[in-house]
């Protein structure tokens, strides 16, 4: 298995690569991976396409979610999107939080940065910037956002425990989040954890729901609710690929599943740090 490090250098690499193609070359390749996949159809994208704010030069087809449809943003918000992209959600996000509000796009791959800050531009948008950095380690200062927002990244971090902690300190007392993501019912087969690596993306990095879950409540957030929950069906011929004809048989009986869920949670009107930090 790869190294925590070296996990986030292959998706670093393979998300350079991505954020030159078009959305329509992302949705004929695996989850926005280029090369060798023998499926065309999109397997996780949703439609942003209907939303206040959507913009087509941003939408890469890489999402899972729609989760700045359940973010109860209002106007004059501070919102924070944890794996920007292109700058897909931020836009949608400044629909809602109009001239008043702020939003906050982070990411830790410089061309999608560079690709964001230039959609912002020919929008003319100065309430909406971008930042370079990574999601365990968040370039903003605490108690800074009102809402954070991500859409099928945080299954591509590996420490997913400290991505929550730092998602807990930026956020306000009251503050609250809905991110979408990859959590899998079951243990997938061998072959397809590591297809799943190889292509950076799609359940790469996923863990089960109830885990999930649970480091979401360790962090110290309240009021967790599944906001939103959808199978995610991998067709037979990407899943021939990986698996043999007896174990794509036994995978498909087994019960397990990949999800995409929405989460909404909320940090407490308290002074008091984080839980998990051990110091209340």
């Amino acid at each position: 298995m790869p190294t925590a490090e070296e996990l986030k250098q292959i998706v670093k690499e393979k998300y350079s690569e991505i954020a030159l193609q078009s959305k329509e070359q992302n949705e004929t390749s695996c989850c926005g991976a280029t090369g060798g996949c023998a499926t065309d159809i999109t397997l996780m994208a949703e439609d942003y396409s209907k939303l206040a704010g959507y913009q087509t030069d941003a939408d890469l087809g890489l999402g899972c979610g729609l989760p700045t449809e359940y973010a109860r943003m209002k106007a004059g918000d501070t919102v924070l999107d944890l794996g920007s992209g292109a700058g897909n959600d931020c836009f949608v996000a400044r629909s809602v939080v109009g001239e008043s509000g702020k939003v906050i796009g982070v990411d830790m791959t410089e061309a999608m940065i560079q690709k964001a800050k230039a959609n912002a531009q020919k929008l003319g948008f100065t309430n909406v910037e971008f930042r370079l950095g990574e999601i365990e380690d968040l370039p903003l200062a605490a108690n800074r956002v009102d809402v954070v927002v991500s859409n099928c990244v945080l299954n591509l971090v590996p420490n997913k425990e400290q991505a929550f902690k730092e998602t807990y300190r930026v956020l306000k007392p009251k503050g609250h989040f809905s991110i979408s993501d990859v959590v899998l019912k079951g243990e997938l087969p061998v072959g397809l954890q590591k297809a799943a690596e190889m292509y950076a993306g799609c359940v790469s990095g996923a863990i089960q729901q109830e885990d999930y879950l649970r480091l979401i409540k360790e962090t110290g957030f309240e009021n967790v609710q599944v906001q939103k929950k959808r199978l995610i069906t991998l067709p037979d011929d990407l899943l021939s690929n990986y698996l043999s004809d007896a174990e794509l048989k036994t995978y498909k009986a087994s019960g397990t599943g990949i999800y995409s869920i929405t989460v909404y949670a909320e940090k407490p009107d308290s002074t008091c740090c984080s839980p998990s930090s051990g110091c209340c």
